[in-house]
């Protein structure tokens, strides 16, 4: 474990992203500033004006041009916020950047209430002419969505508090990034050893048990002192995506949410249900590892340490790619190729700098490559972590290859398959060349801790965000304390009788960000349910089903979520995906016990 965090300069140029495919100079990026500012006045010059065909696809084309470059220059600007988030000059570019992705939106509000007060015949008939072609999809929309859209001034006015609406994101992660101090803890050798969110997670794995418990206290003792800063940041933040739901006429918070997937509200309660009834499987989950670790007491800080601690491997960033791109061979060499020049490209931003953004994510927009930001660690959770980015970004890469702009841009509900395939069978492959017992005991450990962090954790996040949003959409406050006691109450019924639970877990709501997308978390767990459905053929060698994924791969949001889930050879508008995935759950435990129980040799 490293003494402390390093400063941005001090990290190898190799293992940074290369920004300057997107903008070299500074130059660029002013000419993109005016070239949006420009489109921004001539896009605007079209309102009242869409009568006709003519004047609707050249203004759709004019908001399309528009919309690419903000895209562009809003990409660049969070991510080198990003980089370091106590560097000013970035947080300005950013700043500047949103306020004229907020006056975008705001000029081009128009065009969507004006095509909806269209004749449905003259919809219908764009519908089938070729010239609007890169449009079908956008108008399915304006159909389904025509009784939410409001008058031409009331879209306006909600488009143009875009920024404002967004302020509790951005103070809770300027407060959680670049604000908090957590101080130091002592390691396991003793040596001082800086905390931070990016690192809790090593802290929490360590095999010292007292090393565990005091990075797991000082972190909630910070956060505990923020609690009432943090409730109502994220009050405010579900405040505004009630209120809008009511603005627009729809039933609920989690209705508005789910509308853009074009999934309902069943779906998103059977996912709950379903887990709730298969609860038994992680009470025999907390039972097994207060076995295996031979603890008297189980408790929160002890879930993520491995069932198997003497194998506790390093694996270093350069050995992470290899393993990954072999994991991934049975895709088909292709996509290695592409994946690996990815790599080699400038994709990946792969470690931990002070004022660096914590954990990862894929970004990029339609007119650069895909990028990735890693705080990577040499831990076996870092290289899936990695996979799983990379299946985001590969999906982006696919996506943008073969789908013009108003397609290529695909649902956050399918874009948790491609990531979670990507650890499905880099698991696979692992597990199949694990080279001694005790490695494939390690491996099936980090296998039932994705069920347990995905499929339990993810849809208790997701229950508690229920709560959370109907509190709010039926005007009840949200305090600490109500907060709290919910979370709280939460763990102790999926963890069971089998984890002590304490004070400090009843906060863990305060540092999920998360929370603050709206009915985002549920993805994850329908996602991993999913993938485990598509990978099982493609792992056996099916080439139909293959061909079949690389096409969902290439379809971007060209179709809806469930109906490209659906077309790949899985329907999620169903519980028995995720009934049959619980089920795997419950069958790893026995098959650890298993082989837990078999003699070395």
């Amino acid at each position: 474990m490293a003494e402390g965090i390093k400063s941005r300069e001090e990290i190898q140029e190799e293992y940074k992203w290369d920004l300057s495919k997107i903008y070299a100079h500074e130059e660029e990026i002013e000419r993109d500033i005016q070239r949006a500012e420009k489109l921004t006045q001539e896009v605007a010059q079209f309102k009242d004006g869409l009568k006709d065909e003519a004047k609707i696809l050249e203004c759709l084309k004019k908001a399309d041009e528009l919309g690419r470059t903000v895209d562009k220059l809003y990409t660049y600007a969070h991510m080198l916020l990003d980089e370091d988030r106590n560097v000013g000059a970035s947080q300005s570019l950013n700043d500047r950047i949103k306020a004229l992705a907020v006056q975008s939106s705001s000029v081009t509000s128009f065009i969507e209430p004006e095509l909806t007060k269209l004749d449905p015949k003259l919809l219908k008939k764009m519908m089938e002419d070729d010239e609007f072609a890169s449009y079908q999809m956008y108008f399915r929309e304006i159909e389904r969505g025509r009784e939410y859209v409001l008058t031409e001034e009331e879209e306006r006015i909600i488009a143009s508090f875009g920024e404002v609406a967004g302020a509790p994101s951005e103070i809770f992660s300027m407060l959680t990034n670049a604000d908090m101090d957590f101080g130091s803890i002592p390691d396991e050798e003793g040596r001082e050893a800086g905390l931070s969110e990016g690192r809790i997670q090593v802290f929490l794995q360590s095999q010292n048990r007292d090393v565990r418990k005091r990075a797991y206290n000082r972190l909630y003792e910070v956060y505990t002192s923020y609690k009432n800063t943090l409730a109502r940041t994220l009050a405010n933040s579900v405040k505004v995506n009630s209120l809008v739901a009511r603005l627009r006429n729809f039933g609920s918070s989690m209705e508005i949410s789910l509308f853009p997937d074009n999934v309902s509200t069943q779906v998103y309660d059977n996912l709950i249900a379903a887990v709730n009834g298969k609860l038994q499987y992680l009470h025999d989950y907390a039972a097994l590892k207060k076995e295996v670790l031979g603890l008297d007491e189980l408790r929160i800080y002890d879930l993520a340490v491995p069932l198997v601690e003497e194998y506790d491997k390093q694996i270093p960033y350069g050995e992470a790619v290899e393993i990954i791109k072999k994991g991934l061979s049975k895709l088909g060499g292709q996509y290695v190729k592409d994946l690996e020049t990815g790599l080699t490209s400038g994709w990946v931003d792969a470690f931990e700098n002070k004022g660096k953004r914590s954990g990862a994510y894929s970004s990029g927009s339609y007119d650069t490559m895909p990028y990735i930001l890693m705080n990577y660690n040499d831990r076996l959770q870092d290289v899936f972590t990695l996979a799983h980015e990379l299946g985001h970004s590969m999906h982006s890469y696919y996506s943008n290859r073969e789908q013009d702009y108003r397609n290529a841009q695909y649902s956050i509900f399918v874009a948790e398959v491609a990531s979670i395939f990507n650890e499905t069978l880099l698991l696979e492959h692992l597990l199949k060349n694990a080279e001694n017992r005790e490695e494939e005991l390690y491996l099936l450990s980090h296998n039932l801790e994705g069920y347990r962090t995905v499929m339990y954790r993810q849809t208790m996040f997701a229950e508690f965000e229920k709560f959370v949003h109907q509190k709010v959409d039926s005007g009840e406050p949200l305090t600490p304390e109500i907060l709290s006691e919910e979370y709280y109450g939460l763990n102790e019924k999926y963890y069971g009788p089998e984890i002590t639970l304490d004070d400090e877990i009843s906060m863990e709501w305060a540092r999920i960000p998360h929370f603050y997308y709206n009915f985002y978390v549920y993805k994850y767990s329908i996602g991993f349910a999913a993938a485990k459905a598509l990978s099982q053929p493609i792992i056996e060698g099916r080439e139909d089903r293959l061909q079949a994924y690389l096409s969902f791969l290439e379809s971007g949001g060209s179709q809806y979520p469930l109906e490209l889930l659906k077309k790949a050879g899985v329907d999620m508008s169903v519980p028995g995906p995720v009934e049959d995935c619980l089920g795997l759950f419950g069958e790893s435990i026995e098959r650890f016990r298993e082989i837990k129980g078999k003699p070395e040799g």
